[in-house]
């Protein structure tokens, strides 16, 4: 925990009272078998603290070292509510700025902050924004097994609990799959029978939603996440491949270091592309916006720096038509969870959120985390993000390590060569 006053890095104006970041610690736990990071930051009021999302789950030592070593120090002696200045100053005292792990780090100072703000207040963070233009934010949920009629029994599951939107992807023979399982062995003869085969999945995939569209119905908006496995050339076959099953959205259909192709593959495709997720720059996100890449923007808040570049990229969509879909699988804390729900609400740009059911033990050590509805996330009414965190409850469920890293090293076509997890 960073406790020592830096005089050095005060703002140059006095504060209008004598309230003062006094601790900044990084609290990193696994309720549900995903390390979780968030950031605790105190003040000089006894009781007054913050909680933000700094989650990177796979170099989660890394984010906890950042917020104990470099961003936290930054704070101490600071007034809490000076919240613009200092996410400037986190974000420009690396020299090199950005990348997954500062903007998380970073992230988690700063959401925290804005939890502070809306306690001093008395306000939720959404009111602190400009209040509700809607009164919930309608989600969707993920089926993924390991046949087609597997996921649309999932499928089924989800839109019968009240759900209007679902996430499809299938498994095929290989262990590369993303969001959905395999089969070993797959490819025998093959330098990497645990493969995963292109072709294959650009056969399958249509198969997938023709079978989808006639056993779920013409209602139900449905989704697909490619996960910046194609080309542009087999993205737009992928999509056009598409076309008669009416996406809601396809996700991310070719990897970030070839976004300057995405205007290309948007403007071939005959629906809706959401894109962004492995961003990790705020310029980046506002580029592929303003040079009409993306139907929706679907970034992971914590990797672009928190809540307050998030609105910033939030007022450039509704300027200029996109929308959102922020990501928020299990590696996001209920803490982000919470944050992405207050932007949610709070512009007309929303489109959906992605959702996700956590388990009872996450409930546990995080009271107040936001449930579904009918499918739908309402805010927190209580002040702040309303979501506190059991750190004793926290610590008996340390994280454990490489978990993703271990998988995505695995993900190879038949041949043996590498694709992106």
């Amino acid at each position: 925990m960073t406790s020592l006053p830096m005089p050095e890095t005060q703002a140059p104006w006095p504060a209008r009272d004598a309230l003062r970041v006094t601790g900044v610690r990084p609290i990193v736990t696994a309720p549900e078998g995903v390390p979780l990071v968030v950031v605790r930051v105190d003040t000089s009021d006894p009781g007054l603290y913050g909680l933000g999302c700094a989650t990177f789950t796979q170099r989660f030592h890394a984010v906890a070292a950042a917020v104990e070593h470099h961003v936290g120090p930054l704070l101490i002696g600071r007034h809490p509510a000076d919240i613009e200045d200092i996410t400037r100053m986190v974000h420009f005292s690396s020299y090199w700025r950005g990348g997954p792990v500062l903007n998380s780090a970073l992230s988690g100072v700063d959401q925290a902050l804005w939890d502070i703000a809306g306690k001093r207040a008395g306000m939720p963070v959404y009111e602190l924004l400009g209040g509700r233009v809607r009164a919930a934010a309608d989600t969707y949920l993920h089926a993924g097994a390991a046949t087609v009629e597997e996921t649309i029994e999932e499928a089924q599951a989800i839109l019968a609990s009240g759900y209007r939107h679902v996430r499809l992807q299938t498994g095929a023979p290989g262990l590369g799959h993303y969001g959905s399982p395999g089969s070993p062995g797959g490819y025998p003869g093959s330098p990497y029978p645990d493969g995963w085969d292109v072709q294959r999945y650009l056969r399958d995939t249509p198969k997938l939603f023709e079978r989808a569209r006639g056993e779920l119905g013409e209602e139900p908006g449905l989704m697909h996440d490619v996960h910046s496995r194609l080309t542009p050339k087999q993205a737009i076959a992928l999509a056009r491949a598409l076309e008669p099953y009416r996406l809601f959205f396809l996700e991310d259909p070719i990897a970030p270091e070839f976004y300057d192709r995405l205007p290309e593959v948007r403007a071939a495709a005959p629906m809706p592309i959401a894109a962004g997720e492995q961003l990790s720059s705020v310029a980046d996100a506002a580029r592929i916006v303003r040079e009409g890449g993306v139907d929706l923007l679907r970034l992971h808040v914590s990797s672009v720096g928190g809540l307050t570049p998030a609105r910033k990229l939030v007022a450039l969509c509704e300027l200029t038509g996109v929308g959102t879909a922020w990501h928020s699988p299990a590696d996001v804390s209920p803490v982000g969870a919470a944050a992405n729900v207050a932007l949610d609400v709070t512009t007309p740009a929303f489109q959906i959120q992605e959702g996700h059911l956590y388990p009872e033990a996450v409930h546990e050590v995080f009271p107040g985390t936001i449930g579904p509805v009918n499918g739908y996330l309402y805010p927190n009414d209580a002040p702040g993000w309303g979501i506190d965190l059991d750190e004793a409850l926290a610590a008996k469920y340390p994280p454990l390590e490489h978990l993703h890293e271990r998988w995505s090293a695995r993900v190879r076509r038949p041949d043996g060569g590498i694709e992106p997890p």
